[in-house]
């Protein structure tokens, strides 16, 4: 029998809930099904409140789908709204908006916890896409690498995972007891991403409490090792993904990256509000695309205007970290598979990264 959705599904319905005698399928508990290579993955969305029973279906899916010719790898994920759905209210006025407050700990811990083995956990995000976050998480990372640091990066940015690509890393993860997943690794950096569970053309159609079920998974769940600094390259805004990650895990600190141009520092603003809403100190700012100098005449334009991000930063006292040129050789690194500060680290528009890199460890913050 080949492995199809069809038969996956068919083996899944042989899996009834005892409070209902449904199955979980019926039950609409499979979620974001998918299939490949000897590998089948799904969300199974839960009631929290029965998660005793629950991770014992969970264990009877596990075991019926292994049993099927060419399932070699089976991961199921677990996910479930934490909150009960509130009741009807009145908007909030624009002036008095409604603060984010952090999620009740689980049942015997005090608040967000730290990954075994990480040291410290840096977020790298942006107010909105398109600034260049992948590409500075991506070089910062292989910059510490560089000086020495065990270095382990998450891409978060599930709808848009850009990490695999950066850094020239293709093939699946592998999960030999069907628990902790094995990351990949190249440049000196670790990485686990969306990316490397689907195919490239695929489309992540996941809605919030997948979302949020993926990045537990992908933050405890992982077999990261010892690491001195776990950078998370966020998804842009203020979403799911960011308030799960600070109300989970410790996060030592965000480092907020924008363009110089005012529309991109007013979701950047909103971005360093969120992070101080959930208490994760901000290590500061950097202005992305600062400067062009032509390759031909060497004339600097500031395309995107210069110094927003300067300001910004002195405003809301926090360190302008670095300010990353506008340069070609960025970007065909980076859609090499080897960013420029591997490529060509000796290079002007390389050195910001390394010295940013420095900067931080001297400064005991990677």
């Amino acid at each position: 029998m080949s492995l199809t959705r069809e038969t996956v599904l068919n083996s899944l319905k042989s899996v009834k809930d005892p409070a209902t005698g449904d199955d979980i399928v019926a039950m609409g508990m499979v979620r974001a099904l998918q299939i490949g290579e000897g590998t089948i993955r799904f969300v199974m969305e839960i009631d929290a409140s029965r998660m005793n029973e629950m991770e014992a279906l969970k264990s009877e899916a596990e075991s019926c789908l292994s049993q099927l010719d060419g399932a070699g790898n089976v991961q199921i994920i677990m996910t479930a709204h934490s909150e009960k759905a509130a009741e009807p209210s009145k908007p909030a006025k624009p002036s008095e908006p409604t603060p984010i407050k952090p999620r009740p700990a689980p049942p015997g811990t005090s608040g967000p916890q730290r990954v075994p083995g990480i040291d410290r956990v840096v977020a790298v995000a942006s107010g909105k896409g398109g600034v260049g976050k992948s590409t500075v998480a991506a070089n910062l990372a292989c910059a510490l690498a560089a000086e020495g640091r065990k270095v382990g990066l998450l891409d978060a940015d599930v709808y848009g995972p850009s990490q695999p690509k950066m850094l020239g890393i293709s093939g699946r993860p592998t999960s030999p007891d069907g628990q902790m997943i094995l990351p990949l690794r190249n440049h000196g950096v670790t990485l686990i991403s969306i990316g490397l569970m689907t195919s490239g053309d695929q489309a992540v159609v996941w809605r919030g409490p997948m979302l949020m079920g993926a990045l537990q998974q992908m933050m405890s769940q992982v077999q990261w090792g010892a690491l001195d600094i776990l950078i998370v390259d966020l998804p842009p805004g203020t979403g799911d993904v960011q308030m799960t990650l600070s109300q989970k895990f410790i996060v030592d600190g965000a480092i907020i990256v924008s363009t110089p141009q005012d529309v991109a520092l007013l979701d950047a603003r909103k971005g360093i509000d969120m992070f101080q809403q959930m208490q994760v100190p901000i290590i500061g700012m950097i202005e992305n695309m600062s400067t062009h100098i032509c390759s031909k005449c060497g004339h600097e334009e500031h395309v995107f205007g210069h110094g927003g991000v300067a300001a910004e930063a002195e405003k809301l006292g926090v360190p302008l970290l670095a300010e990353v040129p506008l340069h070609l050789n960025i970007r065909l690194a980076g859609d090499g598979g080897t960013p420029i500060a591997v490529e060509n680290p000796d290079a002007p528009e390389a050195a910001v990264f390394r010295k940013l890199a420095k900067t931080l460890v001297a400064e005991g913050q990677a």
